[in-house]
């Protein structure tokens, strides 16, 4: 059932990370996180790192394919000069870019990546220019890789496309948008395109402005990463407001953990699941060197690695 998690049960996992905006956990329990110093880390369970690969740039959001790749989704813009999905063997370091470029155009901003059951990879690229999206440029798209390599823009006009998330009968693509502080998700079609978007839940806060107090942060509805769990609920990290909230199935939003002064959890960027009985709950940050664990009330859903 789902409850509140409350933020005295976190704790640090991972310490001596670069920039851990994600975490990936294999099916085989071994526990992975972005990794901005190398590509990916291996969090140990002695809570030592074991760097892998080199990727440049900032690796963002992470994911695995059914072989035990990783997938990484560089966020280049104001790193490197670009920002490509790439795919990471973790047993020999080796990096190979899966796409690059869309159309001839280099991906600048390649944001998060999820593996669907046919083995596509579906991935967000935020935006072609950082400061016009904060003011509202919806230059945000989806972008699929086929298995066969093929890469198609399958979606666009997002407000600063962030986490995705596919839910359990994969029906639906969700998105969150950050600048518009919402979720929005899209019909996956019989022939594998996408449905027009439609809100998901409501706007989830208000626009977030410079010098704001904790009570004022607290109201802050800007989106980052987003994933289901086994009940049905879609957990949304709120980025600037240093919340984890989830929109159940009747559409209903519930904080389900906040650390108002962003002492421990401070911008909370992604949300995993993993573990025997997948209740070990992680929480990637950028503005950490760690990331969070706790245990979850409820099971996250299993994604396509770990069925």
């Amino acid at each position: 059932m789902l409850a509140p998690i409350p933020i005295e049960s976190l704790r640090k996992v991972g310490v001596g990370l670069r920039r851990p905006e994600d975490v990936v956990v294999g099916g085989d329990g071994r526990v992975w996180a972005s990794d901005q110093a190398s590509a990916c880390a291996e969090i140990l369970s002695d809570g030592t790192l074991r760097r892998v690969g080199k990727a440049g740039g900032a690796p963002n959001g992470i994911n695995m394919d059914t072989r035990g790749r990783i997938l990484i989704a560089n966020f280049g813009l104001g790193t490197a000069p670009t920002g490509p999905l790439q795919r990471l063997d973790p047993a020999t370091g080796e990096l190979e870019v899966l796409c690059d470029a869309i159309d001839g155009k280099p991906l600048v901003a390649s944001n998060y990546p999820i593996v669907d059951r046919a083995g596509n990879v579906w991935c967000s690229h935020s935006t072609w220019d950082r400061a016009r999206s904060e003011q509202g440029l919806a230059d945000g798209f989806v972008y699929r890789v086929r298995s066969d390599g093929r890469a198609e823009v399958m979606a666009s006009g997002f407000t600063f496309a962030n986490g995705l998330a596919l839910d359990a009968d994969e029906s639906h693509l969700y998105v969150c948008q950050t600048m518009g502080r919402n979720v929005v998700r899209l019909l996956i079609r019989a022939d594998g395109l996408l449905g027009p978007a439609e809100p998901y839940g409501p706007v989830l806060g208000e626009p977030a402005f410079p010098g704001a107090t904790p009570a004022e942060r607290a109201r802050f509805g800007a989106t980052d990463g987003c994933g289901f769990d086994a009940d049905g609920n879609l957990w949304v990290t709120l980025v600037l407001a240093n919340k984890v909230i989830a929109i159940t199935p009747k559409r209903e939003v519930v904080t389900v953990i906040h650390d108002p002064t962003g002492e421990l959890m401070s911008w909370p960027t992604n949300v995993s699941w993993g573990g025997p009985d997948m209740r070990d709950l992680y929480i990637g940050t950028i503005r950490r060197d760690y990331v969070l664990h706790a245990r979850s009330p409820v099971p996250g859903l299993p994604l396509v690695h770990q069925r």
